[in-house]
């Protein structure tokens, strides 16, 4: 409502919103499971709901859905948040053939980061009083080490040029890491094709340069 009362209409939509989260498939609670996709998947589909039936009326517009390179790639102790970003490339790539179906003038890509300088990690501050817990020692340790790391990876306004440039060249896939993020994404195409087995190798195999 606010968009529509500033500005008329919508012309660039960033379904932006993402919390973290991962561990052990079965010992994700359904509290969080429902949390974590209710934010990452559902939070896309909200968006793009309500500001798609407009862009298509007013014969322009441009949607970026933030994914993951854990949107292409399925790394393990990442369960809950690797099927919702899963989810959001999948959505995306619909989208663009129902769009093209449609004749529609409006733009869509996927953005797939893989470690950017932001504070996803920090997820305590978004959880809701049925999800959050107190953390150990070991947890807030963890959780140092982890903000520790991610200051020195890509940062936000790297990505937003990308982003733009992206928006411009009406570009689908947004890869923030091209190489490191192509290597991984060619590794699982050909487990995929010669019948193999998925990587056992985790997140920190995701590329930070």
């Amino acid at each position: 409502n606010k968009t529509r009362e500033t500005f008329g209409s919508a012309h660039l939509l960033f379904n932006n919103a993402g919390v973290g989260g991962g561990g052990p498939i079965w010992e994700q609670s359904e509290d969080e499971w429902r949390w974590l996709l209710g934010v990452n998947l559902w939070g896309v589909i909200h968006g793009m709901r309500l500001f798609i039936p407009e862009m298509i009326a007013q014969g322009e517009g441009h949607i970026v859905n933030t994914a993951s390179i854990a949107g292409l790639i399925s790394a393990p102790d990442t369960g809950t948040y690797t099927v919702s970003k899963h989810g959001v490339v999948a959505l995306s790539e619909v989208l663009y053939g129902d769009l093209r179906n449609a004749e529609a003038a409006v733009g869509v890509s996927v953005l797939c980061p893989s470690y950017v300088n932001t504070q996803i990690h920090d997820i305590q501050r978004h959880r809701s009083d049925a999800v959050a817990e107190e953390l150990s020692e070991e947890q807030l340790a963890i959780q140092a080490a982890t903000k520790e790391f991610f200051d020195t990876t890509l940062s936000p306004d790297t990505v937003a040029d990308q982003v733009f440039d992206a928006i411009c060249n009406d570009q689908f896939y947004i890869l923030t890491h091209p190489e490191g993020s192509k290597e991984l994404i060619e590794k699982r195409l050909k487990e995929i094709c010669g019948n193999g087995s998925p990587s056992l190798e985790g997140p920190l195999a995701y590329p930070t340069a």
